[in-house]
């Protein structure tokens, strides 16, 4: 699996877990109905323990990325993940405000901030068609 943890980093590990799964289905790298490891499997596999895992898991089944079914284990959402809407859009520009406004405090303009956006995005997107 294309899993990697920093565990030097100050990002928990289930905040990290959860990134790369979704990062994962952005490059469709994980495709809706693709099967991840059970939780115990998963701690296991990367050195981790196994409430860290149901944690990530608990959150992206919350927020629609995965389905935990008791006989066909841990799933990416078949029907794919939900298109965003006005509370998604409301969160990103929540989440988004303080990256914005330390990018102003550290005197980034709005032009490299913007750049660096659109790398990120590009990046991630353009992986995800050449799958």
């Amino acid at each position: 699996m294309f899993i990697q943890l920093n565990f030097e980093s100050d990002d928990p590990i289930y905040t990290q877990l959860i990134h790369q799964i979704i990062e994962g289905i952005a490059k469709k790298k994980l495709l809706p109905g693709d099967a991840l490891p059970s939780v115990r499997a998963m701690a296991a596999d990367i050195g981790i323990n196994l409430h860290t895992v149901n944690k990530a898991y608990q959150h992206l089944k919350q927020e629609g990325f995965i389905l935990i079914h008791r006989q066909k284990g841990v799933v990416i959402h078949p029907e794919g993940v939900a298109k965003a809407d006005t509370v998604y859009m409301e969160s990103l520009q929540k989440n988004l405000r303080p990256f914005i406004a330390e990018s102003i405090a550290r005197q980034v303009s709005e032009e490299a901030f913007l750049k660096q956006c659109r790398k990120l995005f590009n990046e991630i997107n353009e992986e995800g068609e050449t799958k």
